[in-house]
């Protein structure tokens, strides 16, 4: 990266360093499910995820492709009018789980677009056959192509207390096939999960970066949703929420193990207010990016610092 608009790589500098202007990251439900929710290798999805999966925030979920790119551009532009070069980014469930044919016929209605440079494609590790790979890279002689895996944490335990249902090799194998190909990986991590200490949320960062060439990062709050499963798990004392304080601690602690090349794409998430149960003061997310910010300023710190 030439520059950091903060002390971090933010994905706005990303952008900017690679296109040269401010570049909309347009999200898109494709209508595909999930493996582990349709009994593919397991049934009920993962324990933190709403019916409506990540795409709770995605303005026309119904539409066709073309409309809901056109809606959501709309949406966009009422805070970032200038904006005219967009990434397409395939956001709910799995995208890549279906036949490569339909993959083509979802993907093809979003990228065939002149002011598109580029797709993201939300995914699973386990949901990357040889096919599927081979018309990413086919994309990706045409324009950007980011792969984001869903991993959330390396420990298997936790993994199967949220009903992962694949194991950290399988990501492993993932991201060095994706990488092969040259395609750009971002890997999804959740801080807040099941039984893990601040060290363990520290630890699931520095197996990713060591253990993995990938190119981005994103780093979640656990959010407790109304009508999850995990719901149960909190009702039962089986699950605790985060703090704040610790929150922003360990967030500071991950940012400077990662490697100053690797964009970070998020530090929180977002959450509908009214199927959050909490924590609550997430939905302040620009506290909890100024007190990252403030925390790392405090330090001294800058992302990399402690990269191995």
């Amino acid at each position: 990266m030439n520059m950091m608009s903060k002390r971090y790589t933010t994905w706005n500098d990303y952008l900017r360093d690679s296109f040269g202007e401010k570049i909309f990251k347009v999200p898109i439900d494709g209508g595909f499910d999930c493996p582990n929710r349709d009994g593919t290798v397991a049934h009920g999805g993962c324990t933190f995820c709403t019916v409506s999966g990540s795409g709770d925030a995605i303005v026309a979920p119904d539409e066709p492709i073309p409309v809901q790119f056109d809606k959501e551009v709309e949406f966009l532009h009422q805070k970032w009018p200038g904006v005219k070069k967009y990434i397409a980014y395939f956001q709910n469930f799995t995208n890549t789980h279906a036949p490569v044919e339909i993959l083509r016929e979802r993907f093809e209605q979003a990228v065939n677009r002149p002011d598109v440079v580029g797709i993201n494609i939300g995914t699973r590790p386990d949901c990357l056959p040889e096919d599927v790979l081979d018309y990413l890279s086919e994309l990706n002689d045409r324009m950007t192509v980011w792969v984001e895996l869903g991993l959330q944490t390396t420990y298997q335990a936790t993994s199967d207390k949220i009903n992962r249902a694949h194991d950290y090799q399988t990501y492993l194998d993932a991201v060095a096939n994706l990488r092969a190909r040259g395609i750009l990986v971002c890997v999804h991590l959740i801080n807040g999960l099941h039984g893990e200490t601040l060290e363990m949320m520290v630890e699931n960062v520095r197996r990713v970066v060591t253990d993995s060439d990938i190119q981005g990062i994103k780093l979640h709050l656990l959010h407790l949703m109304k009508g999850t499963r995990m719901q149960h798990d909190f009702h039962r004392g089986d699950l605790q929420l985060m703090r704040f304080d610790d929150y922003v601690t360990v967030i500071c602690d991950q940012l400077e193990i990662i490697p100053r090349e690797i964009s970070i794409h998020r530090l929180t998430g977002d959450a509908p207010r009214e199927l959050l149960i909490g924590p609550m003061w997430s939905l302040k997310k620009w506290e909890v990016l100024n007190a990252i910010d403030a925390e790392m300023t405090r330090r001294g710190a800058v992302q990399g610092d402690k990269a191995c």
